[in-house]
């Protein structure tokens, strides 16, 4: 379908093999298709058609045998608060946006600044952002399927360049989204400012001084960058434990050493060349394990670098 639509800007479907797969024939057939499906994602004309949104929605609604009906959902700002929605089972990420910004009274040119995420806020301050929801995702039916990870649906900024929050300033309900986040991100330990930064910005929240906290935030190490939970990583050497931070077009490891030093390293997201997500069923006596692979330009020279961490 999506060929007849669109021609050859859709690759090639990987072949089928017509007789009994072995195990490396299984795993190459899945890898595939894998590659496959990101290469068709990269077109937004494609995933924005109808084909594309109603085959997916089927999946996810048959895959977890959830029908379409009427149902509620919260939707979760960063200072805790919720807005709660009333929504059809089978309504997109896209969707839920749009009716969370018209709630919030956010403009529609706005919006494009701002997507979902799914979360989790621990006992111990901890947050932990587990992904961005894809435009043609169902929230309902993704937190119904993450039940045990007790996961909660948030809205955040969505951009990697800090300086655009400049472009959201004039706007009341932008500014307040902008400001509660960058209090949550500095509560949270995501952003690195000096103890004398901390208490200026410490008084211009106690002066609700918004525009201004915001501005002197954005001079921060970290700012405006997601932080993942810590990770294992083969880099510079294997067994090396790691805090990441995606933000500004760039991967940052801040990695501890088995000296106890901690070295910090930058992956260019433009020396990036392809990537690979894996997940690892556990033996008896292993959790399971995600792995993220991506190839990077170090020097002139192409590598694998390896991150993993256990589920």
């Amino acid at each position: 379908q999506l060929r007849q639509l669109f021609g050859t800007a859709v690759p090639a479907f990987p072949p089928k093999f017509y007789l009994a797969m072995t195990k490396s024939m299984a795993d190459e057939r899945r890898s595939q298709l894998e590659q496959y499906l990101q290469n068709v994602t990269l077109d937004s004309n494609i995933t924005n058609s109808d084909v594309f949104i109603e085959f997916f929605r089927k999946l996810q609604q048959d895959t977890f045998k959830i029908r379409t009906q009427r149902a509620f959902l919260d939707v979760y700002l960063a200072d805790g608060s919720n807005i709660r929605l009333d929504i059809q089972t089978s309504d997109t990420a896209e969707r839920i946006l749009e009716v969370t910004s018209c709630k919030m009274g956010l403009s529609r040119e706005l919006i494009k600044y701002f997507s979902l995420f799914f979360f989790q806020d621990h006992d111990d301050g901890v947050l932990s952002v587990v992904k961005k929801v894809a435009d043609f995702e169902l929230p309902y039916v993704s937190l119904q399927s993450m039940k045990e990870l007790h996961c909660k649906l948030g809205i955040r900024k969505w951009y990697m360049d800090p300086s655009l929050d400049i472009l959201l300033m004039d706007c009341r309900i932008s500014l307040n989204l902008l400001y509660m986040q960058a209090i949550q991100e500095v509560k949270r330990n995501w952003v690195k400012p000096t103890e004398g930064q901390m208490q200026e910005l410490k008084l211009l929240q106690k002066n609700a001084n918004k525009a201004k906290f915001l501005e002197l935030i954005r001079e921060m190490q970290f700012y405006g960058y997601i932080r993942l939970d810590p990770c294992i990583c083969d880099y510079p050497e294997e067994g090396c434990s790691a805090d990441i931070y995606i933000g500004n077009n760039e991967i940052i490891c801040s990695i501890k050493l088995p000296t106890n030093l901690t070295k910090e390293v930058s992956f260019k997201i433009n020396r990036l060349r392809s990537w690979q997500v894996t997940f690892l069923a556990a033996t008896k006596d292993e959790d399971d394990t995600l792995e993220l692979r991506f190839e990077y330009n170090d020097s002139g020279t192409w590598q694998w670098i390896i991150l993993y961490t256990k589920q």
